[in-house]
């Protein structure tokens, strides 16, 4: 369970880092940053045992 979340916070690392460096302009790589954090954050809540 650790590993997947370790996993996931890196893809998000990386997809953030991608975004960063990608020829947009600022406007897209803000909705770009937000998309990629609301889904990693979605993705790591999977693993969150919800009672």
């Amino acid at each position: 369970m650790l590993i997947s979340v370790l996993i996931t916070f890196f893809i998000v690392v990386l997809v953030l880092y991608f975004i960063s460096v990608a020829p947009l302009d600022i406007r897209g790589k803000q909705i770009a940053r937000v998309a990629a954090i609301v889904i990693g954050v979605a993705s790591a809540l999977r693993f969150v045992p919800m009672f």
